[in-house]
């Protein structure tokens, strides 16, 4: 398993993952998705076992001291393995910033052994 920057090459394996986690907003405009990872202030990176994309991260940062985990996933087979570590410890300096910060639903024992601090949030839906 290697991580990397994210490539156009990798498109298909990020939106299979989006699929399978049932997150629909990159996978419903491809062209926009690759727009959006590869856009100014985003880091994306990628886990790749051979060929196959086991995991992405995507962080969207002022480049000096804030960022922002937007998504990541993991494959299901690859869990537990060390993988979504290993793409934050990449991603983290490409970005720039000081801390990330991110909203989960789903992980909060894996961020919780990551160092951190917790703080209420909260996810704002403009009309």
């Amino acid at each position: 398993m290697t991580v990397t920057q994210y490539e156009h090459a990798h498109l298909p394996g990020v939106l299979a993952l989006c699929e399978a986690e049932g997150w629909p907003s990159l996978p419903a405009d491809p062209d926009r998705a690759h727009k959006v990872l590869t856009a100014p202030g985003v880091t994306t990176v990628v886990a790749v076992d051979g060929e196959l994309v086991v995991g992405f991260a995507y962080l969207q940062s002022d480049g000096h001291i804030q960022a922002h985990l937007s998504q990541m996933a993991v494959h299901r087979d690859h869990r537990r393995k060390g993988i979504g570590r290993a793409m934050l410890e990449y991603a983290g300096p490409l970005t720039g910033a000081q801390r990330i910060d991110l909203v989960t639903d789903e992980a909060s024992d894996f961020y919780a052994s990551l160092p951190h601090r917790t703080f209420e949030g909260f996810r704002i839906y403009p009309s």
